[in-house]
């Protein structure tokens, strides 16, 4: 069999809608990766595991207070049952893992696999079948046991289904991390190990860096396996974690954007982090307005998503008759789920990420009284929310009942919408369909971001504090406009300079003078959906991460041959 070049592993990987296996941003771009690979042509192999209870179900009830409920959905339905099972020492017992696949097709008609493991078999004891159940969910111990399957299984699994040996395991986030056991299981060479592996780190917050006792490591992973980790330095005095493991072991690490590189090697001073800034994919992300739009007048943009820089040659009331045409059906599928009509001549604002506190979602009601002042002198001005809390997040989840309970006082100057069980869909739908995207998270906590890039596809530009990705996209009043770096971590100065912005720039532009807005929309798609896609991103992986030598694969002139596409 044909074997990848690179493993790309993956807690969560976003395949589709209907393939509940994904929570949210960290998934979407794992399937974004592999999307674009499957254009190119790229021998690429996604690797992980299946959540038949999904993430969860969001609902949320009259006062916004957030329901989690399973997300049941049909494996058979969507996925390939493979006739591989392999086994995995979990907890001092084996934990047996069949295999489902779902192939990605690209625009050439070119398959990726991703692989997904499950232990729901009758072979399992009942906590081992459970271990493919829930996204993120359980205690310490579930955790890791989760994670200890997808890097042990990882490389049981590709063995399995006759791949020998991947020139390349790329680590997406430390979860995977422990595949380095697996690989060390085959030589004990740290050094050899090292050379096939690559891992991208995506969050700046040490919260999010997954850390376990070494004694429940122990229990987990058996005391060999902690051994070796102690033996070659990869575990600390009494933690494991997942980043550190993951940093030590591999030859290639990156953050996921210019000022997450900063922050990453401010974090992690020991390590050489390079950045390779996020990107969406083009053909998935763009509605079917502008793919229309640029097949018409930009052929082969999907193939080649650097023919998007020629946006600037396309009239201004051609982009502003698909944006009309991408909101009416944002306005259409708000009222079948919701039953709130919205007006299609109103300002529309998209707010819709995960729901946690640094994310600040709800930063722009922190002044009702001047949004509602703000709004009826511009016509009205109409608020789209969605994303869900984790079940845990209590700030989270009080964040959604702010936003939810803050309407009714609101209505009529300023009507809101929180639209449940945010997803793949609902994120096409709203970042095409709104008129301009919000973001202000506390700097600099926002790693990447990913949604604008999305708008962007759509020629909705974005109003954004400077972190992320949006320090490299930001070109003021050509593709959207930016708060004051200066406001920080003040919520009040943030507010008020986002106020200042919609006041005397941006609703003026929109009721005044359409053609001026509608040249930002154009500048939108031309300078950073040109740029922010998964294409670049791919290519960039591939010269800077992949490349380097390895001794399986293809050789490097076939790779440049499938690049080429």
């Amino acid at each position: 069999m044909h074997e990848p070049i690179v493993a790309y592993v993956s807690m969560e990987i976003a395949v589709a809608s209907e393939v509940a296996t994904y929570g949210g941003g960290l998934g979407v771009l794992a399937g974004d990766v592999i999307r674009a690979a499957a254009d190119a042509g790229y021998p690429m192999a996604g690797v992980t595991l299946l959540y038949r209870d999904g993430y969860f179900r969001q609902r949320l009830d009259a006062a916004g207070v957030q329901h989690e409920e399973p997300l049941s959905w049909r494996p058979d339905a969507a996925l390939e049952k493979l006739a591989p099972v392999v086994t995995i020492p979990i907890s001092g017992r084996p934990v047996h893992a069949g295999v489902w696949r779902y192939a990605v097709t690209g625009v050439d008609g070119h398959r990726v696999p991703v692989y997904f493991l499950d232990t729901d078999r009758e072979d399992n004891d009942d906590a081992a079948r459970a271990l493919t159940s829930a996204l993120y969910g359980g205690d310490a111990r579930y955790r890791l046991e989760q994670e200890a399957l997808l890097g042990l299984g990882t490389v049981a699994m590709l063995r399995a289904l006759g791949y020998e040996r991947a020139g390349t395991y790329h680590m997406n986030e430390g979860h995977s991390a422990l595949l380095v056991l697996a690989l060390l299981d085959e030589t004990r060479d740290l050094p050899r190990v090292r050379e096939r592996c690559v891992f991208t780190t995506h969050t700046p917050v040490p919260a999010g860096h997954d850390c376990f006792a070494l004694d429940l490591a122990h229990d987990v992973l058996g005391g060999e396996h902690v051994a070796t980790l102690r033996a070659l330095g990869l575990a600390d005095d009494d933690v494991l974690n997942m980043t550190h493991l993951a940093l030590r072991a591999s030859r290639f690490t990156n953050a996921v954007a210019m000022k997450h590189g900063e922050v990453s090697r401010a974090m992690f001073p020991d390590a050489n982090v390079h950045a390779i800034t996020n990107g969406v994919h083009a053909g998935t992300w763009t509605s079917q307005p502008f793919q229309d739009l640029f097949d018409r007048r930009l052929p082969g943009w999907r193939r080649d998503n650097w023919q998007l820089r020629q946006a600037v040659g396309i009239p201004l009331h051609e982009i502003a008759d698909a944006h009309s045409a991408a909101k009416h059906a944002l306005i259409d599928r708000v009222a079948h789920a919701t039953g709130k009509l919205l007006d299609p001549n109103r300002f529309t604002i998209g707010i819709a990420r995960r729901a946690t506190a640094y994310k600040r979602n709800d930063l722009i009601l922190r002044d009702a009284g001047r949004l509602a002042w703000i709004a009826q002198n511009a016509g009205g001005i109409q608020l789209v929310f969605g994303g869900k809390a984790h079940p845990r997040d209590w700030d989270g989840k009080a964040m959604i009942q702010h936003i939810v309970g803050s309407a009714p006082a609101l209505a009529g100057a300023v009507d809101i919408v929180y639209v449940e069980n945010y997803d793949m869909s609902w994120g096409g739908a709203l970042t095409s369909g709104t008129d301009l995207w919000l973001n202000t998270p506390r700097p600099p906590n926002e790693a990447s971001g990913t949604s604008g890039m999305k708008a962007a596809m759509n020629g909705v530009p974005s109003l954004s504090v400077m972190d992320g990705w949006w320090i490299e996209g930001a070109l003021d009043g050509i593709t959207g406009w930016s708060i004051d770096a200066q406001t920080g971590n003040d919520d009040d100065a943030t507010a008020n300079a986002l106020y200042t912005l919609l006041e005397h720039t941006i609703l003026p532009a929109y009721t005044h003078d359409r053609d001026r807005y509608v040249a930002v929309t154009r500048g939108a798609i031309a300078f950073n959906a040109s740029h922010f896609n998964a294409q670049r991103m791919l290519a960039q992986y591939a010269i800077d991460a992949y490349a380097l030598p390895f001794d399986s694969g293809a050789p490097r002139a076939q790779v440049d041959e499938l690049l080429a596409g």
